[in-house]
Formats: C-alpha cells, sequence, structure tokens
C-alpha cells in the first residue's frame, strides 16, 4: 500500500489513488474489471472538491453538448437508439472532471502513463500468441462474467487483434501506449535490468502494432517518436525519418516512373506497400464500401438534419438503406457527431479537444512524460479521422482519461501560482 501510496496528488484520497492505478493497470484487459476500480475512483475524485463541477470553464462546452444531445434524442430517427448512444458520452463528460485530482502533478501522470504501459503486456501477449503460436478462445474469467475471444490467426485473418473484437482497435490502443511507452524506454535513471525489461517491451509492442496491419497504426510509429523525444532531436532524427520512409513512399505513391519504383518494391516488404496502396483489392474495390462513399452519405445526412442530428447510431440503419452496404458507422468522428447530434454538438467537442490540445502546448509540457500524454492524445485524435476506436469502451475511458490529465496540468500550475 506504501508503494501504491507513492506519486499521490495532494488532493487526492489515498483510496481513490490505489483504485485508479489498479484500475488503469486493469482496464486493457477488461474494461469490466477496470471499471470495478475506476467507478470507486471516481466517486472519490468528486468528493471534497473546492467548487462544483459547473464552475470550472472547461466544462461549460460539454455541460452545452449534453444539453443538446439529450434533447436530439426526443425526435431521433430511433429513439431507442439514441437514448442509449448517450452511455457513449454523458458518463465521460462527469470522468473527464472526477479523474482529474488523480492527475495533478507530472508524476502522477507518469505513474499512471506506466500502469497504462504494463497493463497493455496481456494485449500485445495474447495478439503474439494468436498469430505465431495459434492461441484460441473464448477465455473466462468469474464465471462467464468476462469472457476474452481471442482469435486463433487474428481478426481479420492474419492480422493482430489479441484481446479486442478487430484489429484496428488493437492497434489504436498500441498507437496509443506506443508515446508512453516510449517515454518509458528513453527515461533517465533506469538500472540496467529494469531497462532491457522495458526495451523487451517496447519492441514487442511496436512488433504487435506492425501486426495489426493497420495503417493507421504503421503511420503513428513513425508520427511519435519525433513528438515525444521533442525539438533537440530533430536536427538529426527528422532526415533519418525522412530517408527511411523514402523507399516506402516511392514503393506505394501513384505516378512513380518503374525506374524508381520497381527499387523501392524490393527493398520494402511486399506486405507493406501492398497493404498501403490497396492492391490486395486488386483496385476494384466497391465504392460503397470506402471511406469517401461513406464520407458522402454522411455529407447529406448532416445537410438533411443540421442541428440536432438524426440520433446516435442512426448511420448504422440509414447507410444500408442509401447504399446496400453496411458500416455501423461513418469512420470520422467529427461527421458522426454531427449525424448523430447535430453540427452545434460537433462543433463543440473538436472545439474541446483541439483547445484542451492547444493551450497545453502553448502553456508548456513539463517533461518528458507529459510530451508523451499529450502525444498520445494527439495520436488518438488523428485515429478519430478514418475511424471511430473510441466505440470500445477501453478505448474511451482511456481518451477521457487523458483528457483529465491535460486540464489538470493547467490546475496543478493555477494551484502553484496561488
Amino acid at each position: 500500500m506504501a508503494w501504491l501510496d507513492q506519486g499521490r496528488p495532494s488532493l487526492a484520497s489515498s483510496r481513490g489513488w490505489r483504485c485508479f492505478q489498479l484500475g488503469l493497470f486493469l482496464l486493457p484487459s477488461s474494461a469490466l474489471l477496470g471499471s470495478l476500480l475506476l467507478f470507486p475512483a471516481l466517486l472519490f475524485g468528486c468528493a471534497g472538491r473546492d467548487r462544483p463541477y459547473w464552475r470550472d470553464p472547461w466544462n461549460a462546452p460539454l455541460l452545452a453538448a449534453a444539453g443538446l444531445m439529450v434533447l436530439g434524442c426526443f425526435g431521433a430517427y430511433d429513439q431507442g437508439l439514441a437514448w442509449v448512444g448517450l452511455a457513449n458520452w454523458l458518463p465521460f463528460f462527469w470522468g473527464f472532471w472526477g479523474f482529474q485530482p488523480y492527475l495533478m502533478n507530472p508524476e502522477s501522470r507518469r505513474r499512471s502513463a506506466l500502469w497504462l504501459v504494463a497493463g497493455s503486456v496481456p494485449v500485445v501477449v495474447t495478439g503474439l500468441g494468436q498469430l505465431w503460436w495459434g492461441w484460441q478462445g473464448p477465455w473466462q474469467l468469474l464465471g462467464g462474467l468476462i469472457v476474452w475471444f481471442v482469435a486463433a490467426g487474428g481478426r481479420p485473418e492474419g492480422r493482430l487483434s489479441g484481446l479486442f473484437d478487430y484489429a484496428n482497435i488493437a492497434s489504436a490502443w498500441l498507437a496509443l501506449v506506443w508515446p508512453l511507452t516510449l517515454a518509458a524506454l528513453v527515461q533517465q535513471g533506469l538500472n540496467r535490468w529494469r531497462r532491457v525489461v522495458v526495451v523487451i517491451l517496447a519492441v514487442l509492442l511496436v512488433v504487435a502494432l506492425v501486426l495489426t496491419e493497420s495503417r493507421n497504426g504503421w503511420g503513428s510509429l513513425v508520427l511519435v517518436v519525433p513528438i515525444v523525444l521533442g525539438p533537440p532531436s530533430w536536427p538529426w532524427l527528422i532526415p533519418l525519418l525522412a530517408l527511411a520512409l523514402l523507399p516506402v513512399l516511392l514503393s506505394v505513391l501513384p505516378g512513380v516512373p518503374l525506374m524508381l519504383q520497381d527499387p523501392a518494391r524490393t527493398l520494402v516488404p511486399e506486405g507493406l506497400w501492398a497493404r498501403l496502396n490497396d492492391s490486395q483489392y486488386g483496385g476494384e474495390r466497391v465504392l460503397a464500401s470506402t471511406r469517401i462513399s461513406q464520407w458522402n452519405v454522411a455529407l447529406q445526412l448532416i445537410v438533411e438534419r443540421p442541428w440536432l442530428g438524426w440520433g446516435a447510431a442512426a448511420f448504422s440503419v440509414i447507410y444500408p438503406l442509401r447504399t446496400g452496404q453496411w458500416h455501423g458507422h461513418a469512420h470520422n468522428l467529427p461527421l458522426e457527431l454531427a449525424i448523430s447530434h447535430g453540427l452545434p454538438v460537433a462543433v463543440l467537442m473538436v472545439g474541446f479537444v483541439l483547445a484542451l490540445l492547444v493551450v497545453s502546448l502553448r502553456r508548456g509540457l513539463s517533461g518528458l512524460f507529459d510530451r508523451a500524454w499529450w502525444t498520445a492524445l494527439f495520436v488518438l485524435m488523428v485515429l478519430h479521422g478514418t475511424d471511430l476506436p473510441f466505440f470500445d469502451s477501453r478505448l474511451n475511458i482511456a481518451g477521457w482519461i487523458l483528457l483529465a490529465g491535460l486540464r489538470s496540468s493547467f490546475s496543478e500550475r493555477a494551484h502553484a501560482q496561488h
């Protein structure tokens, strides 16, 4: 218990801090197990606050969005789905505020980041096991209350998914954890054996992320490195990355002369350049199955109901009626928000996240792990430009905890000045 109490912020209760850390550790393996500890941590985090929820100006856009979301449910395309869909948002507006006491100083954010990294070990191990050793579920815990459907060979076949339902979701989690793992790897003060452990974990995580075959995940591997290592590394790191990426670009970009493209494709693994330019589809993907078609229909739906939207999950019902293809969402978070809850809500939520990222960057990031924390949230935001991994509750919870950490860094400075 004394070890768990280390790094506890002054405004956090010891019981809440212990629950919060262990909840972060269990979260990657199970949203239920993680929530059994994070929920009491949330209750402890709300007790004894110096001002109520509505007095924090950063909560104002969340309150406004919540009101519009509830109002839109009364005229939704499918009211049942619309009311249920609020569970993806309203509880997390509360969590954003309630988790802040646990993230009020750089050390608590560092420890929280390391708990997420350590908790991701089962994701990496099960993912590698399903591809390399044919591991297969379902595995049950607590009498079937928790079931892991680990698919032999991955889901879809040949792509690592681990404890997640789909490879792209596993990739999103690993991409979120990658900057935190990189910070753990390059931090100072580790002894030899701890350094060896972190190196092994970092290598396995990168391998797992590559094996998801997610193009977003591959992009995050490169994007994260210069941001986490910071500006001092840029004079040598950015030219090195550009040199390493040049053969990849030559192998996939259209219009590159064959005298350049053919040698590049001999250097770059075929699985990589084939995945990047969609050649596995033979260049004949059905238009209705592409992001472009989904976004075109999404824009039409927004124009038809711009103010309060169609209600949560309406896209999954309307899109098949208009195209004959099924997709559960619009593969873009601002579009999904505008379809489900209207343009004002989309503007409020996107503006809220961007404002947190910009303001925290302008005020300065205090150290390596705060840079990694900011980068993890930035990567998650970028991923939501072409997919919606937040529908997995583990990623949703982690994302709001990252947001709470950025907000806490402002409160930390305000308290220090006061």
